[in-house]
């Protein structure tokens, strides 16, 4: 039992303690923050408070792996930004207040205006128990429907597809079927990058059993690293790929007859909906691709009985996402390979709760449990548990019909937990006006400071990962424990107790008298039970009733557990027995026919932008973003091009480009590569205002549906490029981030931002030469009550390297302050001019230097001697290295985890001879941490012993 004090008062919050590994170093285990595959962690804090993070060997999702953002996960804890008190119109206050502030206005909107004028937007970062206890309080209480989730945003369409096909939303495999098949097809998933211990286990497979792998995807990605067979296909076509795929497994008599008509309904009806993809010529025309290696996929597919079809982003982000799914569904079902060991359709989520949100019925168009809208069965079930006479009977608003009802004025109040829709949803300009609009939005998070917190009316402070304590379900129905490791900083709380208070305040509090999160737990548990009998009529395979009522300490030491759990031997692999969750235990083939796509490219936007993740980051980066090692290499939003298409804009690899589409326009920096097709372009997620002046790619994209599941289309996105002319690069190097107004002000085309070792480094462009920065920023410092101090130098050197420019240095003693808007003392800002975006300083021997900035005008000025420093021990010699740009460069980082630089693993490649990516791995350690980056390896070793050749 903890207390956290609130104020003069004491709430008490009862948080299961964590259970140590028992070895005497007290490792305590817990489940990584980032992607659905869920691996397990051990942690512990060491002498110096760090968190150590290791992976947990005992877990069945990584088996030990982690991949550079698990293993870095001890790097982005820190105190600094985070939300520390709650706070009523900007103004702090106690928990008592914020609370009663939060119940009482949700209360008035529901009096005057009904109970759909209220919504709540969710997040994949929650644990089982919030989600649970923010839907009950939703659905069961207030009354509506208008909870939804930004699952809604990367698995809706999985989830819609599964339902129509087998009845109910479940993934039917595990993942050791990816080390069991003989055929693995990649659909819309760069498992490298996205999924980086999946995509290890699949390649060991590879290597050990000859595993065939064939790739999806318009662009050539890591994941290609392995593939027998890449298919570059056009995006929004793979409706055609798949339904031609249908039509040739059952003209060439490849099909179960027999499973078919035991266990299915409407495969007529699918196949005749797949006919008009008959012609390999039609279907080749239509994706893109050479018939050669369509007829491949096709054989290989047909021939081979244990294969498994992986899905993932760019399946689901489409504005026909759904039929996608069930395009490859029903490639499975004609097959017989749903749930077979080896053999199976597998959906892998983004977020390391994607899936338990789905499980609680976080999502708006579903109860709890894997309980229905529209079943008046189903109703009674869940209102005689949860004791309301109040629940919703209707599906309420999906996230962007939400967002729209808000400008619409139906939404007069949302709660926003854990998630920065500002930044993530479509057409991003006109979600901030409309939150901007909105008469309350109140925001659950654990930074103090992001796009969407800039709207908000009622701020409350939540625990981060290392602070919570509840479970998560992976991508497989594997549900694992994520512990307590630190304390929580401030006053944050559990957000599931943050809705059980305002749900008290509200009325509810019988409902709501929750001790602990174990209770949460239970109660969620025994719901999943009910009626859930094979006999029964609301039968679902989710059922974890056989966990039983668990006491604090099996909740302490809950091991790994994959659903169902009905307490009688059940096979992990769904459907394995051709009974589906239908009411006539029938599966459905669904008849989907290719359209197309509603966005394509034209004269005025001639380029299909593609969006997703890169290897190292993380949604908007408000975690990763504080690693300096998961920064050294992207460390700037790419768009990457053809080289081409660069060339017919005049645009170089480094230049500044607009991207435009028909809603605004952002700035990116080119990276050209042959591994996109013409027409083709693609951009990173993560950047924000937090870290970039511009790049935001959601601010590109409209918002464009799916009609069934509600997901808006991130793929295909028509936009035009133009070359974004500058003359002058600036670096600026501190210890402390820069207010934004700061930078504002000081009026770059472009800056982005970089955490680098002990500080942050800016890279700022200008149209024309550098201006007068050092005395603009004391200028804007000053006027915001903020002060720079300290004496300034003129240093020129005799040699004629130097003689043409004035060095300007000054030293700064400290940056006084009026307030704690920006507190930073002993700074140090180092001012670069000509720097190019692509190279950047290495920034300890620069801290080294004391607290200093430079700034360098183009001045011809006579040979003098060297000006004595105020600071005796100030090593002048790297000064005039650094504006002389001689300074060590940082290198561009090839891997990550065990920061080794492209140019050593080039120099060992040249000098020693290596023929393979483990020799290279001996000899520099590259690869041997989390192995994503072997892709990038083998292809530098590909290209060093070409180089060779040529020699």
């Amino acid at each position: 039992m903890s207390k956290a004090r609130t104020g003069n008062n004491e709430m008490q919050i009862s948080q299961v303690a964590a259970p140590h590994s028992g070895n005497g170093e007290n490792w305590t285990k817990s489940t990584c923050a980032y992607c659905g595959v869920g691996c397990g962690i051990e942690a512990r804090v060491a002498a110096d408070g760090e968190l150590m993070v290791r992976g947990d060997e005992t877990h069945p999702a990584n088996y030990g792996r982690l991949c550079s953002k698990g293993m870095a996960l001890g790097e982005t804890l820190s105190t600094t930004g985070r939300m520390l008190s709650p706070s009523v119109h900007g103004q702090a206050c106690d928990w008592q207040q914020a609370l009663d502030t939060v119940a009482s206005s949700l209360n008035q909107v529901i009096a005057e205006h009904g109970p759909d004028a209220v919504a709540f937007y969710v997040s994949g970062q929650l644990l089982i128990e919030d989600y649970y206890v923010a839907n009950k309080l939703m659905k069961g209480f207030i009354g509506s429907g208008n909870i939804d989730t930004n699952s809604r945003l990367c698995m809706a369409s999985a989830v819609a597809g599964h339902k129509r096909a087998f009845g109910e939303d479940c993934v039917p495999g595990n993942y050791g079927d990816l080390e069991m098949a003989d055929l693995v097809v990649l659909v819309g998933s760069n498992l490298a990058w996205c999924h980086p211990v999946l995509f290890a286990r699949l390649k060991a497979a590879k290597e050990q059993r000859g595993t065939r792998v064939v790739v999806i995807d318009p662009r050539v990605t890591a994941s290609c690293d392995i593939a027998d067979l890449h298919l570059a296909i056009k995006p929004g076509t793979d409706v055609a790929l798949f339904n031609g795929l249908l039509t040739y497994l059952h003209g060439q008599g490849l099909v179960d007859q027999d499973y078919i008509a035991e266990h299915t309904k409407a495969f007529d009806k699918a196949v005749e909906a797949a006919a008009e993809f008959a012609p390999i010529s039609k279907l080749s025309e239509v994706t893109g691709l050479n018939e050669e290696d369509i007829n491949t996929l096709f054989h290989w597919f047909g021939e081979t009985h244990r294969t498994v079809t992986l899905f993932s982003q760019g399946v689901n982000q489409s504005s026909s996402g759904t039929d996608k799914v069930n395009s490859i569904l029903n490639c499975h079902l004609a097959t017989g390979r749903i749930g077979q060991p080896g053999s199976s359709p597998f959906s892998i989520t983004g977020q390391p709760n994607a899936m338990g949100g789905r499980e609680v019925g976080a999502m708006a168009n579903t109860l709890a449990a894997h309980l229905e809208f529209g079943r008046d069965d189903h109703h009674c079930l869940l209102s005689d548990y949860w004791g309301c006479s109040e629940l919703a009977t209707s599906p309420g608003l999906k996230a962007v019909d939400m967002f729209d009802a808000i400008e619409q004025g139906q939404i007069k109040a949302i709660w926003i937990m854990a998630t920065n829709p500002a930044v993530s949803l479509p057409d991003s300009e006109r979600i901030n006006s409309i939150l901007a609009d909105c008469p309350l939005v109140i925001v659950s998070d654990v930074v103090a400071d992001n796009d969407t917190l800039k709207h908000a009316d009622i701020c409350l402070p939540a625990q981060g990962w290392s602070e919570k304590s509840g479970t998560v379900s992976n991508s497989e129905r594997c549900l694992s424990r994520q512990r307590r490791l630190l304390p929580t900083p401030g006053e944050g709380k559990p957000d599931w107790w943050i809705i059980s208070e305002v749900a008290k305040r509200m009325g509810f509090a019988s409902a709501f008298d929750y001790a602990s999160e174990l209770e949460i737990f239970n109660e969620y548990v025994a719901l999943t039970a009910i009626a859930n009998s094979r006999e029964s009529s609301l039968k679902r395979q989710l059922n974890l009733g056989g966990l039983g009522q668990l006491t604090p300490t099996e909740y302490q030491h809950f091991k790994p557990t994959q659903w169902p759990v009905s307490g009688c031997s059940e096979p992990s692999r769904l459907y394995a027995d051709g009974r589906f969750s239908t009411q006539d235990g029938r599966g459905r083939f669904v008849a989907v026919y290719y359209q197309v796509p509603a966005l394509s490219p034209d004269n005025k936007f001639p380029l299909m932008l593609n969006s997703g993740r890169l290897r190292d980051q993380w949604h908007t980066m408000t975690r990763t973003g504080l690693s300096t090692r998961l920064n050294s290499q992207d460390f700037q939003p790419l768009l990457v091009l053809n080289p081409e298409d660069a060339r017919s804009k005049a645009i170089e690899e480094g230049d500044l480009v607009k991207v435009a589409s028909q809603l605004a326009s952002q700035i990116f920096v080119a990276s050209l590569s042959n591994q996109i097709s013409r027409g083709q372009c693609f951009a990173p997620i993560h950047w924000s205002k937090s870290h970039c002046s511009s790049a935001k790619v959601s601010s590109l994209i409209p918002a464009f549906t799916d009609p069934v599941s509600g997901q808006p289309e991130f793929k295909a996105t028509p936009v035009d490029i133009s070359l974004v002319a500058t003359q002058s690069r600036v670096s600026i190097l501190v210890q402390q981030a820069l207010p934004l107004f700061v930078l504002e002000q000081l009026e770059p085309v472009f800056w982005v931002k970089q955490r680098v070792a002990n500080g942050y480094l800016y890279h700022l462009e200008y149209e024309d030469e550098v201006q007068p920065v050092v005395h603009k920023l004391s200028q804007l410092l000053e006027a915001n009550g903020l002060m720079l101090s300290g004496r300034e130098t003129l240093v020129s050197e005799p040699s004629d390297e130097y003689r043409r420019v004035i060095h300007r240095v000054v030293l700064f003693d400290a940056i006084a302050q009026a307030n704690d808007a920006f507190a930073q003392a002993n700074d140090g800002l180092a001012i670069q001019p000509q720097s190019h975006l692509k190279s950047q300083p290495e920034t300890k021997p620069l801290f080294s230097l004391g607290t200093l900035a430079w700034e360098v005008r183009d001045k011809r000025v006579a040979a003098g001697d060297i000006a004595t420093l105020v600071k005796q021990d100030f090593p002048l010699e790297l000064v005039h290295a650094f504006l002389a740009g001689k300074l060590a460069q940082r290198p561009s980082m090839v891997c990550a985890c065990k920061q080794v630089s492209k140019a050593q693993v080039q120099q060992v490649i040249s000098a020693q001879n290596i023929q393979t990516v483990a020799e290279l791995g001996q000899i520099t350690q590259a690869g041997t941490g989390c192995g994503t980056c072997k892709s990038e390896l083998s292809q530098l070793l590909r290209e060093c012993q070409l180089r060779c050749q040529q020699a």
